[in-house]
């Protein structure tokens, strides 16, 4: 081999995969010592070695150096197929390191494929994956756009490939897009302490500043929300809630539960429990819709938040004291300690810490031990028991949505046939049916998960004429196909016309017989 052949290929290597070249100096003297023991023996002492200045092969066989022509004498094609698998398990192992170092860094590249909803990027020295688990919901990739997302993983795959995997539903994703678009974060102005996320929902950031004059939260916003709106479309317009960090958990469950007002938090320390107390008008609001709001919350603040009223707090404490009094081996007196440190269910006392149970209440491990077990087995019978509930309370709310609304004109079913009416008060009556009938339809298609079976496409319940229509019908005849559309006041007018042109309309066919007589 040509010493300056060594070094250019060493550096045309470098250069193109970015490998380190001292890796490739050991891969080709690795390559030619294999080679070598070929030829003289696998068992044979040789050590090859290649100067890292000019690229000149030394090569020795039990101590005594091999020449110019020995060396020459090596395989060439082995050690040229060794040292393509060195290179490339050197690559390898180049593209490992580099990826590794970007793990929750942000990377764009263009999409490549996006078949079955995996998505294939392309980031230039690898192929990258973007499984669907990891894009956002609700998102549509599509090939030869670009997208930017953070490295997930790094892993090696089949044989000497890498596989990156890129995410774009992490927590880690929204502070690296806050770092792009807020230049106070990078220079250490403002910090954020924590993201909790639901990716495509809602996000909730909590900022601090070590500057007092310095409001994060109106730093991270921008001029008239310039900045969280560029964070916002990246994200698929997802909303973001930035919160003021506090170490204080009494001050900064509250900036997390915002906009909703919280009355007072309660601190159940031994168990990681947040008791927050609110206004009845405020608990829909502080537990959020489908209690997204108090789960976020929960996750930015690193507590277990329960939002009750001061009445539910009541009765919740009442009832705890008193089942746990039922317990043999608890008095009042444990009971009332129990709640006082935020346990107020029997799947609280289940996972109780024995020792802590016996310092509080002075019992015995046995003791403890058979509390223990009791409060499992009621905790298993509540949950069963609630289980039932829902069920039960689900049936009958699928049953009330199933039941056919009643028929506005309906007449009751015992009541002799109607009597005939005049045009003018049939006219009347049909105004009104029609006015309920369109008043009651409008009711179910208000409500968003109504699926009953008997209910028509615009929310109408179907309806049957009463004798008593039946009977306007007949009555007015060409009148009502005329003015179908007409206003009610129009209707009545041409009513009260129809009975003079009826008896002229009589009168003449009299005198017309009177002369054919």
């Amino acid at each position: 081999m040509n010493p300056q052949d060594i070094l250019r290929y060493v550096d045309s290597l470098h250069r193109d995969k970015n490998i380190d070249p001292e890796l490739l100096f050991q891969a080709i003297e690795s390559a030619l010592q294999s080679a070598a023991k070929k030829q003289y023996g696998e068992e044979s002492d040789v050590i090859v070695s290649i100067s890292r200045d000019n690229g000149a092969i030394a090569a020795t066989l039990a101590g005594e150096p091999l020449g110019d022509d020995q060396i020459g004498r090596i395989g060439a094609q082995t050690a040229k197929q060794v040292i393509i698998q060195k290179v490339r398990e050197a690559e390898r192992d180049a593209l490992m390191l580099e990826y590794r170092d970007q793990i929750g860094e942000i990377v764009s590249g263009m999409i490549g494929r996006a078949d079955g909803g995996v998505a294939t990027v392309n980031l230039g020295n690898v192929e990258a994956i973007l499984p669907r688990s990891e894009q956002i919901p609700g998102e549509s990739l599509h090939a030869n756009e670009r997208v930017r997302a953070i490295v997930f993983e790094v892993r090696p795959s089949g044989g000497n490939r890498v596989r990156v995997v890129l995410s774009r539903t992490r927590p880690q994703f929204v502070q690296r897009l806050f770092e792009q678009e807020i230049p106070e974060l990078s220079d250490g102005v403002i910090a954020i302490k924590s993201i909790s996320r639901e990716p495509g929902y809602r996000s909730k950031v909590a900022v601090s500043s070590e500057d007092q004059q310095i409001d994060p939260i109106s730093v991270c916003v921008g001029y008239r929300g310039s900045r969280i709106k560029a964070v916002r479309e990246e994200l698929a317009g997802e909303h973001i809630d930035v919160v003021r960090y506090d170490s204080d958990p009494e001050v900064l469950i509250p900036n997390a539960l915002q906009p909703a007002e919280v009355d007072q938090v309660l601190l159940c320390d031994m168990i990681g429990r947040a008791i927050v107390l609110v206004q009845e008008d405020q608990l829909s609001l502080a537990i959020g819709r489908r209690g997204q709001n108090v789960r976020l919350a929960s996750k930015l603040c690193g507590w277990d938040i329960e939002i009750m009223t001061n009445g539910e707090l009541e009765e919740q404490i009442e009832r705890a004291v008193g089942g746990f009094s039922q317990i043999p081996g608890i008095t009042e007196e444990i009971a009332q300690a129990l709640v006082e440190q935020g346990y107020l269910s029997y799947d609280d006392l289940s996972v109780i810490e024995p020792d802590l149970f016996m310092e509080m209440s002075g019992l015995s491990e046995a003791d403890v031990d058979r509390i223990v077990e009791t409060a499992e087995a009621n905790a298993e019978e509540a949950e069963k028991a609630a289980a039932e509930e829902r069920r039960v309370r689900r049936d009958q709310e699928r049953t009330e949505k199933k039941a056919p609304a009643p028929a506005a004109s309906e007449a009751p079913a015992e009541e002799p046939p109607a009597e005939p009416v005049s045009e003018d008060n049939a006219d009347t009556e049909n105004t009104e049916s029609e006015s309920s009938e369109a008043a009651e339809g409008k009711q179910p298609a208000a409500e968003e998960e109504a699926d009953s079976p008997e209910a028509s496409s615009d929310g109408e319940a179907p309806t049957e004429e009463s004798p008593a229509e039946e009977a306007v019908e007949e009555a007015s005849g060409e009148l009502a196909d005329e003015s179908s559309e007409s206003e009610t006041q129009e209707i009545e007018t041409e009513s009260e016309e129809s009975e003079p042109v009826a008896e002229t309309i009589e009168s003449s066919e009299a005198e017309s017989n009177k002369q054919e007589g």
